[in-house]
């Protein structure tokens, strides 16, 4: 298997149901993602935090949005709980494999297995566990502001 390195951008913030959250959109260097899987995951992004628990933890977190080689679309939604902890919720369209009904890239359903991401979405992941302990944690004072804006650079990413 050839690994290839996919695009990153990071779109603005957005706030869905009062939780604010920094958004990263992924596809292939020579398909962007297309206007209509975008739409549709973003329709799904409320189903899949409708029951996230207030523990005071600030409502913040981020999306990425994953558009595959092939027919599959990915959507995840990671929010910070416990003042230090993360917790995802997946939603995919056009993957078989993990029961979609079809290979429709805009047809999402929750996803339940326990998948945390994958090799370019974990690179976000990675940025974004330090970007929480530089504005949220290590302050006197946490600036969720600065989190919010603190995003991965955009561009190549996997390796």
């Amino acid at each position: 298997m050839a690994f290839r390195d996919k695009d990153l951008s990071a779109p603005e913030p957005i706030t869905v149901d009062g939780r604010q959250l920094k958004r990263y959109h992924l596809d292939q260097p020579d398909r962007p993602l297309e206007p209509e899987v975008e739409k549709a995951a973003y329709e799904q992004l409320p189903l899949l935090l409708v029951d996230i628990v207030d523990d005071g933890t600030p409502a913040a977190g981020w999306v990425v949005l994953h558009r595959g080689t092939d027919t599959g679309a990915y959507l995840l939604a990671y929010t910070w709980m416990w003042d230090n902890a993360v917790e995802v919720r997946v939603a995919a369209a056009g993957q078989p494999a993990l029961d979609c009904p079809d290979d429709d890239p805009t047809h999402f359903v929750e996803v339940r297995r326990p998948a945390v991401g994958c090799v370019w979405e974990l690179a976000v992941l990675e940025h974004e566990r330090t970007a929480w302990v530089r504005h949220m944690l290590t302050p006197e004072t946490p600036d969720l502001a600065g989190y919010l804006h603190d995003t991965r650079a955009e561009g190549p990413v996997g390796r």
